[in-house]
């Protein structure tokens, strides 16, 4: 039958917060398996000691805001709306049931007044890093680096075309030495240096640039979308998916500029002992190989396709003899080295008079001169080495792996952190969330951790108890035959 519902009544119950939060929450494991004690002496410096109004916890804002990029919440204001009717939350926070919940303001304010222009964030992450080497979940002997894009808030038909410094390749220095090394080891003269311009005169590119967040990039590149966007640098350790570096450049930069300097920053940061570093196609350059090389570390990089240039006979086909450092074709006959560019390039010549009789001539070169030129990088040597490394066994197994970490980090990122479009304008800001999507990630694979760590432990405990309780039992059903052999012999 059915009956009226009965008027909606009041009344006092007694109930602690700690009884609203299912043992099974997540905020549960991550508060059991992470110290956030560290925030206070990260932030201390930037809070006045003795004057001013009380603060805010800010061990409490740094949480605040965490749970944010744990849960895929997009906006401060509606993460403090569900700070206010989320039990869950509010436990995490160690907010009673009536205390205020800061406004989303105070958030704001905070993030860019305060703790703009300083490295809490990358403190934070460090910090969740070096407990999970701790805990031994990372040790960095195997590193998976890749890049993806994050969409800028900006609109693509909102741009201007300006005159921009050209980017300098970070490696310039670098090369320079080497190709000044190797033309004085072929008897060649220094390259003349450069001509010399006003103090404020540096070389310039036309540049499409957003009017919307200047900072971004505008990426063009193949199978991928087109617009203004940031890239994240992600480095994710091989053994349980720790994301150990975050790195945040505009759209436009090529994924191999950062990779050495921020491989060195965590190699000494965290004081890792790597062994090899698994890339894809797009960081197989010389300089990443080479520079990869002399830290010591192995380079495994994914398969390119060579670029097929108008000759139906391509550059493989030349092989390359060391003790003579000349190129021989196909027809036995020699290139000679000729010269070193700015680039790092060798290039090696073919003689003309030898070429004009050839039968291949047609479909080996197309000079006028009918002159064959072949050019090999002066780290040359360590990209062979790589390439060779890719197709060994263990670099396939390395290689393998990449899928299952670094490629996994950022489907995992996008799909539950909100990764998939920067939240802030600027390149200081889209760092910070990046970090805090990283931080995030991490803290909720350490707790999850250490939950299945604590299972595991229970199940092995009860295991060894019903193994001890069946060796009882084996030994009473043991002493029970033996007494009732003893009774029917003395029979």
């Amino acid at each position: 039958m059915l009956r009226d519902a009965s008027p909606q009544q009041y009344q006092f119950e007694t109930i602690t917060l700690d009884e609203l939060v299912p043992e099974d929450h997540l905020v549960r494991k991550i508060d059991a398996a992470i110290d956030f004690g560290f925030i206070r002496d990260a932030v201390a410096h930037l809070y006045c000691p003795n004057n001013g109004r009380p603060a805010i916890d800010p061990v409490r804002l740094i949480k605040m805001m965490l749970l944010g990029y744990l849960f895929g919440i997009p906006s401060e204001r509606r993460l403090v709306k569900e700070i206010q009717v989320n039990m869950a939350y509010r436990w995490f926070l160690r907010m009673s049931l009536t205390e205020k919940v800061p406004d989303a303001s105070t958030l704001s304010q905070n993030r860019i007044r305060r703790f703009n222009d300083s490295d809490v964030f990358q403190q934070i992450f460090d910090h969740i890093v070096e407990q999970a080497l701790v805990r031994g979940m990372a040790n960095g002997r195997v590193l998976y680096t890749d890049s993806t894009h994050l969409k800028a808030d900006a609109n693509p038909r909102k741009s201007v075309n300006e005159l921009r410094p050209e980017g300098v390749s970070e490696y310039i220095e670098q090369l320079n030495a080497a190709v000044e090394a190797d033309r004085k080891k072929h008897e060649k003269k220094p390259l003349p240096a450069v001509k010399k311009t006003p103090e404020n005169a540096v070389a310039v590119k036309n540049t499409k640039v957003s009017t919307t967040d200047p900072e971004s990039g505008f990426m063009h590149r193949d199978n991928k979308p087109k617009g203004f966007f940031y890239l994240d640098h992600r480095t994710v350790d091989g053994k349980h998916g720790i994301i150990m570096d975050t790195h945040v450049t505009p759209g436009n930069v090529h994924d191999s500029q950062p990779f050495i300097g921020r491989l060195r920053r965590q190699t000494e940061r965290f004081r890792l002992n790597t062994v090899a570093v698994g890339v894809d196609a797009g960081y197989f350059t010389a300089a990443v190989c080479h520079l990869t090389r002399e830290e010591g570390i192995a380079l495994v990089p994914g398969y390119r396709r060579p670029n097929k240039g108008k000759n139906a006979l391509q550059k493989k086909a030349f092989r390359y003899d060391p003790n003579q450092d000349v190129y021989v074709c196909p027809e036995n006959k020699l290139l000679i080295y000729s010269t070193t560019d700015r680039n790092g390039y060798r290039h090696y010549r073919s003689e003309p008079s030898v070429c004009q009789r050839c039968e291949r001539r047609s479909s080996c070169t197309q000079n006028r001169k009918a002159q064959k030129t072949i050019t090999r990088h002066v780290w040359e040597e360590s990209k062979e080495t790589a390439n060779e490394l890719r197709l060994t066994k263990w670099g396939k197994k390395i290689y393998e792996r990449r899928k299952e970490t670094v490629e996994r980090s950022f489907a995992d990122a996008k799909q539950h952190h909100g990764h998939r479009y920067a939240r802030f304008r600027g390149l200081m800001k889209v760092q910070m969330q990046c970090l805090l999507a990283a931080a995030a990630q991490n803290m909720k694979k350490i707790a999850l951790m250490v939950a299945l760590f604590w299972l595991y432990k229970q199940y092995w405990m009860r295991l060894q108890l019903i193994m001890k309780l069946s060796r009882a039992l084996n030994r009473q059903n043991e002493c029970r035959q033996k007494n009732i052999a003893i009774a029917t012999f003395g029979r």
